[in-house]
């Protein structure tokens, strides 16, 4: 019995059988449900796959002996088909059919039964989706097809059959594969598929279709004279191998490419979207419904919009007070002038109000992204991404409104510049230096306007029986549109109070300011509406939370400034955003709007008593901040004693379940970290502020916050040294020394570090004392100054011994392993690296243990022992890929094609080199150069000897601008090329 009560006479299910299935896309196997079958003996599988491939279909006996054995079967070659077939038929029971003296396999046409067969369905549907325009899915469904092979198909099974079958499938295979390939190209993925198509040209050399979209992806990604490197490689190759010249299409890719033809630059198909060719974006905000007056602006701005065709570029420059509706006209005519621009509207707010406005090169980034662009493909300087924005728009009709500008010099980047594209701007500054612009002057609402649009928001009933009242009201607001929708939208939602009773109400000038006062004075005067009716708890948070700096602010924080519970602060918070006064910018998260921001701080300045909470607030949440990415280094570097030698917190952090929730926070949080080091770094609090930095260092290291973390550590230097405070300016040079040489600035990473350690001493502070000189030794090891480095790793070690800071002894034990690989010491380095492994492993580290299996990598190398260093390697790239080490993680693919170089891998090696260029490496530009010489070396063993010599070319091109001295190497790699 199995315990559960059944009805007298009731019969259990028979349990239905497992349907069978079968994988011919690698080793032959069979499984019932998810058991696996055996499959006989190599002759039993070969007649397997011979009935399996034939789709149900009769093979005759003398037809399943020409495949086993073809043209010399054995003497008894039909007794022992069938065997083969009774063996088959015990072991795959209701699947093997006999048939006038034949055999044959059936199955279900649909369902998976057979890799093959669910293959050839995804490829079809594949078809139909291309077919119809949806890239993306039709990408996906050959992605899911190739995954079902698993390894050499029909592999290990004998016979004619097979060999037949298993060209015919490799084949398709690559043919899959080229199609994939085409489609991301048709997406412009073209910076990815470059690394792929290394790959695959190297292992199929006189496959023309590949090397034709390896040249159009590496045009594509700005790397011509590889592209053309590519052909005279293939052309030499094909001449050599079989003595005829490429096929027509490669040949008139090549002139394409040397004609700079304009039709390359774009994708030839639609992109993945099946209706937008090419990418549409619609980033407009929503107009207000009850978009009211303002007719003559509307007129005046819609001409110089429809201008716009014939015209260079139409571009109107919006100006006006906080609060006179600047947004709310631009956005009402962009969208009624979106027919006039069919290829799309671009929008942005740039923050020009407050104290840190938006970076044109980042806007540029997200327009780029919006216009269809991949990530891989966005340029790193302003002024290219501006070119290739220009380029973009090159023959487009579009629209771009920069909204809440700070200045003219802010937006001119953001500019098309091309007939048929037109710029609408807003700004609290009239842009006379904005050349070419169209300048207007946004005032008030006229008072019928303002009535207008108060009584749309209340409705007509509640207006009309108090005329006179609703006057009154929206001249308290100043007829400032702004101000009148918070009047109004208050009064709707309270319908006990009259007309009268909000007049009365905005009439007690203790609630507002005079409206006639020019400036930001007239905004705090709408604002003063909202802050008025607060209770007392509400306007402190109100007043509080608009002293911290940072784009917004979580509900965290929020909760540290207010020194309250996080359930309290959410309530004060949820009842701001439904007065207007906040904006709820995503789920736990806070905004203000530029204006309400420094009219709160305005308020704090005023009220708030007494005047020390307002900086007891900024120290709470500066301590939070430092707390909680304490606990982040601490969980990704147990063991490490820098959180120990940070300043103490009086106010808690988050506490984090694992790594993952903890390295997520910090990147989430990154830009009000960094807001929040700038703004603490004052007298009382600058030592926090600077050891924030040091416990957020990975903010650096990760590639996604580098300048903006450079920036604030330059800010900590200038702050620590202004003040006298060498403790902080010793840990804020060894900081910025870390800056400058993940960025390949290694003369500036040198002189700071020299400094640090001299502070260190002084201020005999023991993180600096040996973080510094370890900074010392790395730099030496890139600028090969082997010696010397020595000596400060040495001295690094014996400082951090003496704090008993194990991971750091650890961290300098490995580097040192690296100045003894470069010195020929190859069995001491790998001694050292194991030394420093060993302390990581017993410390339980794991991103300071993947640098220790780098150093050893790079060690083993060296020695000749490559397959030992692939394994740590490729350990090391699993850990910072996990923990999101964008640099490191092309560092250590760079590292992998050194290793697969020096074991004659050169196919493997390209395309982990490849891969090194796409993420980018530890050591800025220089790190480039390293990882092109790599790549060619790797291309020449190819016999791809001119896209070899365009990279050699283009590394020397960066050692020469930074007088490296590997630059004499790769003329000497040139040299014989050349002679």
């Amino acid at each position: 019995m199995d315990g559960v009560p059944r009805v007298p006479g009731q019969r259990r299910p028979e349990a239905q059988p497992q349907p069978l299935r079968f994988s011919v896309l690698g080793p032959v196997r069979a499984w019932r449900g998810s058991e696996p079958l055996a499959t006989g003996s190599p002759q039993q599988r070969a007649l397997l796959v011979a009935l399996l491939l034939r789709g149900g279909r009769t093979a005759t006996a003398a037809e399943l002996i020409d495949a086993i054995w073809g043209d010399e079967p054995p003497s008894q070659a039909l007794a022992a088909v069938r065997t083969y077939a009774s063996r088959l038929r015990k072991a795959l029971p209701g699947v093997l059919a006999s048939e006038s003296g034949g055999y044959a396999i059936r199955l279900p046409a649909s369902g998976g039964a057979l890799d093959l067969a669910l293959a050839e369905e995804l490829w079809a549907d594949a078809e139909k989706a291309r077919g119809a325009g949806d890239l993306c899915q039709a990408r996906s469904l050959i992605n899911k097809a190739l995954s079902l092979w698993d390894g050499e198909p029909l592999a290990n099974v004998p016979g004619p059959y097979a060999d037949t079958q298993r060209v015919r499938l490799e084949e398709w295979r690559l043919q899959l594969v080229e199609t994939r390939l085409d489609m991301d190209l048709e997406q412009g993925c073209h910076a990815e598929a470059v690394s792929e198509l290394t790959a695959l040209t190297a292992a199929h050399p006189l496959r023309e279709r590949l090397r034709e979209l390896l040249m159009l992806a590496l045009y594509r990604s700005g790397r011509q004279a590889e592209a053309l490197a590519v052909y005279a490689d293939t052309r030499r190759l094909l001449a050599d191998e079989l003595g005829v010249d490429p096929r027509p299409g490669l040949s008139e890719l090549q002139q394409r490419i040397l004609q700079a033809d304009p039709g390359l630059a774009e994708p030839s198909a639609a992109p993945s979207e099946p209706a937008s060719t090419p990418v549409r974006p619609a980033q407009l905000p929503a107009t207000v419904p009850d978009f009211t007056g303002r007719s003559t602006f509307v007129e005046e701005l819609s001409e110089v919009l429809s201008s716009a065709e014939g015209r260079v570029m139409a571009v109107s420059a919006l100006a006006g007070i906080g609060g006179v509706g600047k947004t709310t006209l631009a956005v009402h005519v962009a969208h009624a002038a979106r027919i006039q621009f069919p290829d799309g509207q671009l929008y942005v707010d740039l923050q020009g109000a407050g104290a840190r406005a938006a970076e044109p090169e980042t806007v540029l980034g997200a327009f780029l992204r919006a216009l269809g662009t991949a990530d891989s493909a966005i340029p790193d300087t302003l002024e290219e991404r501006a070119a290739l924005y220009r380029s973009l728009l090159d023959g487009r009709r579009v629209l771009v409104l920069l909204d809440n500008a700070r200045d003219a010099a802010q937006v001119r980047p953001l500019l098309p510049g091309t007939e048929g594209c037109a710029a609408l701007i807003t700004s609290r500054v009239r842009m006379v230096d904005l050349a070419g612009a169209h300048l207007v002057d946004l005032d008030v609402m006229s008072p019928e306007e303002a009535l207008q649009l108060f009584t749309r928001i209340v409705g007509e009933e509640r207006v009309a029986s108090e005329r006179e009242a609703a006057l009154d009201v929206v001249a308290a607001c100043g007829f400032l549109p702004l101000a009148i929708r918070i009047a109004a939208s208050r009064l709707a939602s309270r319908r006990t109070w009259t007309v009268s009773t909000l007049a009365a109400k905005l009439a007690d000038e203790r609630r507002r300011l005079d409206e006639l006062q020019a400036g930001d004075l007239a905004v705090k005067a709408t604002f003063e509406l909202g802050y008025g009716q607060l209770e007392p708890a509400q306007a402190r948070a109100f007043r509080l939370l608009g002293l911290a700096d940072g784009p917004d602010l979580s509900l965290a924080a929020a909760a540290a400034m207010l020194d309250l519970p996080v359930e309290d602060t959410e309530d004060l918070l949820e009842a701001l955003v439904d007065t207007s006064l906040l904006e709820s910018a995503a789920p736990g998260r806070y905004r203000y709007h530029d204006l309400v921001r420094l009219y709160a701080r305005a308020c704090a300045e005023r009220d708030e008593q007494p005047p020390t909470e307002r900086e007891l607030a900024l120290s709470r949440v500066l301590d939070f901040y430092l707390a909680t990415a304490s606990q982040v280094y601490a969980l990704e570097r147990p063991g490490d004693r820098t959180v120990d030698h940070l300043e103490r917190t009086t106010y808690p952090g988050l506490a984090f379940g694992d790594n993952s929730q903890a390295v997520d926070w910090l990147h989430n949080e990154a830009d009000c970290i960094l807001a929040c080091v700038q703004q603490s770094l004052t007298v009382g609090s600058l030592r926090r502020g600077v050891d924030l930095l040091m416990a957020a260092k990975d903010l650096a290291e990760s590639g996604v916050s580098s300048r903006r973390y450079e920036i604030a550590t330059i800010a900590a230097c200038d702050a620590a040294s202004a003040a006298k405070d060498l403790h902080s300016e010793g840990r804020a040079r060894t900081t910025l020394t870390q800056v400058h040489s993940r960025a390949g600035r290694f003369d500036e990473a040198d002189a700071e570090a020299e400094r640090a350690t001299e502070l260190g001493r002084v201020a005999q502070d023991p993180w600096t004392s040996g973080n510094a000189p370890n900074e010392r030794g790395i730099i030496a090891i890139y600028r090969k100054q082997h010696t010397e480095g020595e000596a400060h790793l040495q001295q690094a070690i014996r400082a951090f011994r003496a704090d008993g800071n194990e991971p750091g002894e650890a961290s300098a034990l490995c580097n040192l392993s690296r100045i003894l690989v470069a010195m020929g010491r190859t069995t001491q380095a790998v001694d050292l690296a194991r030394q420093g492994i060993g302390i990581y492993d017993k410390l339980g580290l794991t991103v300071r243990l993947a640098n220790g299996l780098l150093a050893l990598g790079i060690a083993l190398t060296k020695a000749g022992r490559q397959p030992e260093a692939l394994g740590h390697l490729s350990d090391a790239l699993g850990i910072f890929t996990e923990n999101r080490q964008r640099l490191w993680e092309g560092t250590t693919h760079f590292r992998i094609a050194e290793a697969h170089l020096s074991a004659h891998r050169p196919a493997q090696a390209a395309q982990h080199a490849e891969q090194g260029l796409a993420l980018g490496c530890i050591g800025g530009e220089w790190a480039q150069g390293n990882v092109l010489t790599v790549l060619g070396c790797a291309l020449s063993e190819l016999a791809q000897v001119d896209r070899a010599k365009a990279c050699w070319r283009e590394a020397l091109s960066i050692y020469e601008q930074s007088g490296s001295p590997e630059a004499e190497v790769v003329r000497r790699l040139l040299t014989p090329v050349a002679a």
